[in-house]
């Protein structure tokens, strides 16, 4: 049986698929109910490779979550990722021309809309447009300038674009599984709901999801998103690596990975050692933990490295205050923390699930952290109030709005 006060947040990752309930009361508050996962076999770094597969996966995915939940989903807001993803800095100026000069609603769409006429290509699409912040005639640095009295409104807008073959299969794959998709949402975004506070983001911080086969990357300050990118790079490639390097299946490598794996040799004891299955009829041998965190080692520098690179293309790498932030699958390696401090030179903690209650061994998971923050974005981000139709949906959408926490508009 369905239930209004429901949302549903679908993380459509490299190598899982994972839907996460949450139930929010009258107070607004957030309780996860209900995780499901399937494996990812129709979608790679991202995007759908195989429609009927990702179909499948998805129905399967949110039918557990039902399960656990013991409620029906209807609609859900789904992550969107991969190295297909671009973003832009923009800039938009309107003359106000209201008689009394006082800027509404109205005008912020005008100046908003006047930022996303940037050139972009038939194959792309824009995804989100977040405002950063406005300019008042002379007057800049301004988070909602509605009420305020002037001749010239200013603002400056992130732009994320997507391909538009892969946001559509996105979209044909969540509705041919039977459900309604009420917002595409780039990961990050979704993450930061669920990991930064306020005051993290506008002192500055820079978040890191260390997924299966990208990174993701996110810098927040003074109040709002400032950059985003994507590396293509995740923790498939430290599996590879090992797979290669110990001469052992795929599967047995992730799982080595997962059991004894560090990505800082130095912490690794080199007289712990690990039986190694074999390829084939070949033996499993025995190797030195050590030598599993050699081969992961450079592997995460590098991650970690590029992430360093994109960093330095902004101009916020030496004003992040909080510094980074860890999660992904890839940040539950030991060690990552350690090796991040040493190559971003700044303070690094593993992100932390907050605003939510309910399964929280669940929510202490990085895997889940998209799903979560899905979650709390239908929440944050389309507030109103609880709706007895039929069909079940727990918000009424509201287009046009300058949106609360990070002032996303749509």
């Amino acid at each position: 049986m369905g239930k209004d006060n429901v949302v549903v947040g679908l993380d459509m990752g490299t190598t899982k698929i994972g839907a996460v309930i949450g139930e929010v009361n009258e107070e607004g508050k957030v309780r996860i109910i209900g995780l499901g996962t399937a494996p990812a076999e129709g979608l790679k770094r991202g995007v759908v490779v195989n429609l009927e597969q990702t179909v499948n996966s998805i129905i399967k995915a949110v039918q557990d979550a039902e399960l656990m939940a013991g409620v029906k989903a209807e609609s859900i807001y789904a992550g969107i990722a991969g190295d297909h993803i671009r973003s832009i800095n923009s800039r938009g100026v309107i003359a106000v021309t209201r008689q009394d000069h006082e800027i509404t609603q109205s005008e912020i769409e005008r100046a908003i809309e006047a930022a996303k006429t940037v050139a972009i290509p038939m194959d792309r699409e824009i995804i989100h447009v977040l405002p950063q912040e406005f300019t008042v005639d002379d007057q800049s640095g301004i988070k909602d300038p509605r009420g305020m009295g002037g001749t010239r409104l200013e603002v400056e807008v992130h732009i994320v674009t997507g391909s538009v073959t892969s946001t559509q299969n996105i979209h044909r794959s969540v509705k041919r599984a039977g459900y309604e998709l009420l917002d595409l949402v780039l990961e990050p975004l979704a993450e930061s709901q669920a990991l930064l506070t306020p005051e993290e983001i506008e002192s500055g911080v820079v978040l890191i999801d260390i997924g299966g086969g990208t990174t993701n990357l996110a810098i927040f300050y003074d109040g709002c998103i400032r950059h985003t990118a994507v590396i293509s790079l995740g923790g498939r490639n430290v599996t590879n690596d090992l797979a290669i390097g110990l001469r052992t299946p795929v599967e047995q490598a992730e799982e080595l990975k997962k059991s004894y794996g560090c990505a800082l040799a130095s912490l690794a004891d080199p007289e712990e050692m690990i039986k190694v299955p074999g390829v084939g009829a070949r033996e499993p041998r025995e190797v030195s933990r050590s030598i599993l965190a050699a081969i992961i080692e450079p592997r995460m520098e590098e991650i970690f490295s590029l992430a360093l690179r994109e960093l330095k293309k902004t101009s916020f790498s030496d004003i992040l205050a909080t510094g980074v932030v860890l999660t992904g699958g890839g940040s539950l390696l030991e060690g990552t923390e350690d090796l991040a401090e040493q190559v971003f030179d700044m303070p690094v903690k593993k992100g932390e699930v907050k605003g939510v209650s309910g399964l929280l061994d669940i929510a202490a998971n990085p895997v889940n952290t998209t799903g979560i923050g899905l979650v709390l974005y239908g929440l944050r981000n389309y507030q109103g109030k609880f709706r007895k139709g039929a069909n079940g949906r727990l918000f009424n959408r509201v287009a046009h709005r300058v949106k609360n926490f990070f002032g996303e508009y749509l």
